[in-house]
């Protein structure tokens, strides 16, 4: 088995998201920025890098959303011949600077900020609800709830 390890971040600022556009091997649909983990990177700075690389945007990494895995068997991968283990770590992030702009040469193809209530109509990863999933649950003071 494959395993991949990748960092997401979940940038919302007045009401919209900040998404990403992926494009790959003949599939595409609308995603976190994010991607993956290259060889000692920490997680955070993998969000940072990737947001900066499919965005244009500088973000801080302000907390830690959650932890979601998959497993994508052999038979669904264009390459490997294995199924492939992908963990998925997600982040609350916020823009700092920089202009929004497209990756050119990578796996996506166009960066946008789309309303909340529009993000359901769009054709997205499964990760993008996740995620949305994740951000709601969390106060929005940043604390958790009390055990």
């Amino acid at each position: 088995m494959d395993i991949r390890i990748a960092a997401y971040a979940v940038i919302i600022r007045d009401g919209e998201m900040l998404l990403s556009h992926w494009n790959e091997h003949g599939r595409s649909g609308w995603t976190l920025p994010g991607g993956g983990i290259e060889g000692d990177e920490h997680p955070a700075i993998a969000a940072r890098r990737e947001v900066a690389e499919e965005t244009g945007y500088e973000a801080s990494i302000d907390r830690l959303l959650g932890i979601d895995t998959m497993v994508i068997p052999a038979a669904k991968r264009r390459t490997g011949g294995v199924p492939l283990y992908a963990m998925r770590v997600v982040y609350r992030g916020s823009v700092t600077g920089g202009e929004l702009r497209n990756e050119v040469g990578g796996s996506s193809d166009e960066a946008r900020w789309v309303p909340l209530d529009e993000v359901s109509g769009l054709k997205r990863v499964s990760l993008v609800d996740i995620a949305l999933r994740l951000n709601a649950a969390e106060p929005a003071d940043g604390v958790p709830p009390a055990a």
